[in-house]
């Protein structure tokens, strides 16, 4: 029992700390914060994985399926949100004149 608070303690300590740290980021620093965070969501990932590779029942099976989904789509939205911000900041290319 003294194990489940000490785990839901922690899980709120890291929530506040991270809200804490996350809303004083300026808004210039903010695509390579996600770039970083990616590389988290990437372990997260392999977790999921390791959990859904000692999984033995129907329940554990399941829960470490919907896990590895939830985090491959949470790694792949990273990179294209990533990737959509990095658009932002390229200039414009000048045409070329057609040549005849």
């Amino acid at each position: 029992m003294i194990t489940g608070f000490l785990a839901l303690y922690i899980f709120m300590l890291a929530a506040f700390t991270g809200y804490e740290i996350i809303s004083r980021v300026p808004v210039i620093l903010h695509t390579p914060l996600m770039s970083g965070s990616n590389f988290v969501h990437g372990i997260v990932l392999v977790g999921a994985m390791v959990a859904l590779g000692h999984a033995t029942g129907a329940v554990e099976i399941t829960i470490g399926v919907v896990a590895v989904l939830l985090a491959a789509g949470n790694v792949a939205g990273g990179y294209v949100v990533t990737e959509r911000m990095l658009e932002m900041f390229k200039t414009s290319k000048q045409q070329k004149p057609a040549s005849k």
